[in-house]
């Protein structure tokens, strides 16, 4: 049996997102859990007056009790949560009220199930690689250069960039594309997926590099050692490109130099027992879906 003290992460409060939060709630208070409530939304004030809930604002707020942080919203919350909460510990869990779903992929119909197995500890709880940029300093400085995804390169404009790449100080190529993506293998089902690169398992260490609509066809992804380090030359004809952090975005200056890293950070996540990896990839990439299989 787990401590019966859960913190809740949500944002963005839809009308399908409010009500999911509220049947996690329902289901959470019935069992005699108590409950810390971060809304990462203004419009979450409805929620000051719910007697059942302990609104807090930072990570510090927590007490060190806390047993697990449920994530409500899609895998967009599911990666914000992760990042404000990467340094405290405590694994994540994720509640799909969104879309697709890969890493909240707790189905908000089976939420009184999930919840029951939560409690009764019939999880498991996996470790998670990260990436992070240890250069250039202004990227690398403020604290919040680190993701659970990925990390990218990409054209600022019409023309295609240059990339050139080093893995651990030995060339591997340049890449003239639209982007590159280097990704972790929680990742994987993310960018990753839908420009044609290969899916690892979330314990997976592995890195992959993988361009975007390379002008060379014959140019494929490939997958590199965890602990290699990744340095990537820009150029090309615009003045700049955009590097991206997960979900956040920042324009730099054509010919920046970046170096990519596995991060000394982890993230853990949980796995409810009956909802592993494979049977995700099944049912969100509808596998075997085709009666002809």
């Amino acid at each position: 049996m787990m401590d019966k003290t859960i913190a809740l992460y949500s944002k963005s409060l839809t009308e399908k997102t409010t009500a999911g939060l509220m049947r996690v709630i329902d289901a959470l208070y019935d069992r005699g859990v108590t409950i810390y409530l971060n809304i990462m939304d203004p419009e979450g004030h409805h929620f000051n007056h719910d007697h059942r809930v302990i609104l807090f604002s930072e990570l510090s707020d927590l007490p060190a009790y806390v047993s697990m942080i449920l994530s409500v919203g899609g895998d967009g919350t599911f990666l914000e949560t992760a990042m404000r909460v990467r340094t405290a510990g405590i694994p994540v869990a994720g509640i799909n009220t969104g879309r697709l779903g890969f890493l909240a992929n707790i189905p908000d119909n089976e939420i009184g199930k999930s919840v029951d197995l939560i409690i009764s500890g019939d999880y498991e709880v996996i470790s998670r690689s990260m990436l992070e940029i240890t250069s250039p300093p202004e990227l690398a400085a403020d604290g919040n250069a680190m993701a659970l995804n990925e990390i990218t390169v990409q054209k600022d404009d019409q023309s295609m960039i240059t990339i050139t790449v080093e893995v651990d100080g030995t060339f591997l190529n340049t890449y003239r594309a639209d982007g590159l993506i280097i990704s972790t293998a929680t990742g994987s089902t993310a960018y990753n997926l839908s420009v044609g690169g290969p899916i690892l398992y979330p314990t997976d260490d592995s890195i992959i590099i993988v361009p975007m609509s390379p002008h060379n066809l014959t140019v494929r992804p490939i997958i590199v050692s965890g602990s290699s380090v990744i340095t990537l030359g820009t150029g090309g004809r615009s003045s700049h490109c955009l590097v991206t952090i997960d979900s956040k975005a920042t324009r730099v200056p054509s010919g920046t130099v970046l170096e990519v890293r596995q991060s000394a950070s982890r993230l853990s996540t949980v796995t409810i027992a009956g909802n592993d990896f494979f049977s995700t990839l099944r049912n969100k990439l509808m596998w075997g879906a085709d009666p002809r299989n």
